[in-house]
């Protein structure tokens, strides 16, 4: 018997599998049975997100936003602001994803991921100062968090302070770069 967290879980698999088109009509299904459930529309947002349907994937974050908000759950709404911050920054709305990252680490402040990509967006606008401040922050929350590294090490050289550079040289060659992460510089979802 299908579920709607049967066909999520189904859904979230064929999106991880880089099959979000398959997985569209799953979370849609699943949103029948339950179209208050915001982790549906936080699910169905990240597949449309991946399609490139980033009007779509933005309106389902909205519902998610919407419902949880009700709900308080702090993860899920840092997780749909952070989704759609990735979406204005890959659309060049940068002012637009400053915003959402600002409002997914005020929804949870332990997010490296935020972090990061909030500091991606300083070092984009040549804003080194803040940027650095939001890497070391996302390093201090995941001290092995290669891209947080690896764009540390790049600011600290944009700094000219060559002594931390050096200093996270040798942490990231410490690390074994994991399999298939982000290019380093680029914001995360």
């Amino acid at each position: 018997m299908e579920t709607a967290t049967l066909l999520n879980d189904s859904g979230i698999a064929l999106t991880e599998a880089n099959r979000p088109y398959d997985a569209i009509p799953l979370f849609r299904k699943a949103l029948i049975m339950e179209p208050e459930n915001p982790l549906l529309w936080l699910n169905l947002g990240i597949a449309q997100q991946r399609t490139g349907s980033y009007n779509e994937a933005i309106e389902s974050f909205q519902q998610a936003l919407a419902i949880e908000s009700e709900l308080a759950d702090s993860w899920l709404l840092a997780d749909a602001w952070l989704s759609m911050g990735l979406i204005y920054y890959e659309t060049e709305q940068f002012e637009l994803a400053e915003e959402c990252y600002k409002s997914a680490i005020s929804r949870n402040e332990q997010n490296p991921k935020a972090w990061n990509n909030l500091g991606v967006l300083y070092f984009t606008a040549g804003s080194f100062e803040e940027a650095r401040e939001c890497f070391e922050e996302a390093v201090c929350l995941s001290p092995h968090y290669y891209d947080a590294l690896y764009n540390l090490r790049d600011t600290c050289r944009e700094l000219e302070d060559y002594r931390a550079a050096a200093e996270f040289e040798r942490a990231l060659s410490g690390l074994t770069a994991m399999r298939g992460h982000v290019h380093p510089g680029t914001p995360e979802n």
